[in-house]
């Protein structure tokens, strides 16, 4: 999947009409969040302890393999939706809550 940064995007959707490149890009940032496990894997990060989680505690509760948790981590950390620290051998994430901003702002209403 190529995946771009999440930036600030645009004036919201029910605002006024977006241009073709706007909604190029918001939609390229809402396919990030389209896939089910992605979308799950951002709700456990953000909802965990801390607000913060080892990747290797996300295989269990997706009940994905450990490689397909990774893969979505990087591209969710690709989007610029969660940062990745690495701690020794495990890699911790964080959802950076500005960039779901963004996609937020861009459903409201103005």
């Amino acid at each position: 999947m190529d995946v771009k940064t999440i930036e600030a995007c645009c004036d919201p959707v029910l605002a006024e009409p977006l241009d073709a490149g706007e909604a190029e890009d918001l939609a390229a940032a809402f396919k990030v969040l389209a896939d089910p496990t992605r979308l799950r894997l951002l709700s456990l990060i953000a909802n965990a302890e801390g607000r913060e989680v080892c990747a290797c505690d996300l295989v269990v509760p997706t009940g994905r393999s450990q490689p397909t948790v990774s893969h979505h981590l990087s591209i969710l950390a690709e989007a610029g939706l969660v940062t990745r620290e690495q701690r020794g051998r495990w890699a911790w994430f964080k959802v950076v809550p500005e960039r779901l901003a963004v996609l937020r702002d861009a459903l409201g209403n103005g």
